[in-house]
């Protein structure tokens, strides 16, 4: 008799991650799985708790109670260049480019998890080292192709306007070939057309690089025409979990958001 198939592990799962600051309860008992391939809204409004998960999920704060695993391996606890090179990648809130190199040497900056070579290689410029180099190359051209910045490949990072360099710290986070990219308000600032040429370029992203995404985000229209599922905090707390149209009518979000923005799909 053939044993059934063992499904996969889920690309991301957390149980019950909390982190206190003194007497507040920044995020209170996080749980999420995000499959493979799927795509995740994290939303709420602001000062629920968005930016403390990502800090949870990649190092940057220790949990004070709680787990998270990337297929299967624990991360909660190791430190943010482990967790990279476990597959976990991600942008930030505020922009974090270095704004002195060229968009080019920002993506390959991004490649630093995946490198090869050892130090005697670097120090002797061995051909190793050089094919590295090469390749390394090669792969952040193709990327700036794909994150349609090759325009600007030779600009200094700090000149770009206010869209590429969104795309360019997408291209970065995506240079350490990620199981998990970690998207924190990609769509800050865009236009309507703008999002939704950004929507169509991250679902491209996902399938080329079978990818899983958790995605912050306040553009509801974006979010929700992005992701099948969201999770909506508020005071640290999950209070609404489920596809966008049941999220959109829950009491709860509604509560949560009232006079902050529209939950309605067409923003009005």
């Amino acid at each position: 008799m053939n044993s059934p198939p063992v499904p996969p592990l889920p690309a991301l799962q957390a149980e019950g991650l909390s982190k206190h600051f003194g007497g507040v309860a920044a995020v209170t008992s996080f749980s999420i799985t995000l499959r493979k391939g799927e795509i995740v809204g994290l939303i709420g409004p602001n000062g629920a708790g968005k930016t403390t998960v990502f800090n949870l999920l990649t190092g940057v704060y220790r949990p004070d109670a709680g787990w998270a695993r990337i297929a299967g391996r624990d991360i909660a606890g190791l430190t943010p260049d482990r967790i990279a090179a476990l597959g976990v990648s991600r942008t930030f809130q505020n922009i974090r480019l270095f704004k002195l190199l060229s968009a080019l040497d920002n993506v390959k900056v991004g490649f630093q998890p995946r490198l090869a070579e050892s130090l005697s290689d670097a120090l002797f410029r061995t051909a190793a080292f050089r094919r590295e180099e090469e390749r390394i190359e090669a792969e952040a051209l193709e990327l700036l192709d794909l994150l349609e910045l090759s325009p600007w490949r030779d600009a200094l990072a700090g000149s770009l306007p206010y869209g590429p360099e969104r795309r360019l710290e997408i291209a970065r986070a995506l240079a350490a070939r990620p199981k998990v990219l970690l998207l924190d308000e990609p769509a800050a600032g865009a236009n309507d057309s703008e999002s939704a040429a950004l929507r169509r370029l991250l679902l491209s992203i996902r399938e080329r690089f079978e990818l899983s995404m958790l995605v912050i985000e306040h553009d509801m229209p974006f979010v929700m025409g992005l992701a099948r599922r969201l999770v909506v905090l508020d005071g640290g707390e999950t209070i609404a979990e489920g596809t966008p149209e049941e999220v959109r009518g829950n009491p709860k979000v509604i509560e949560a958001y009232l006079g902050e923005v529209s939950l309605r799909e067409d923003g009005a």
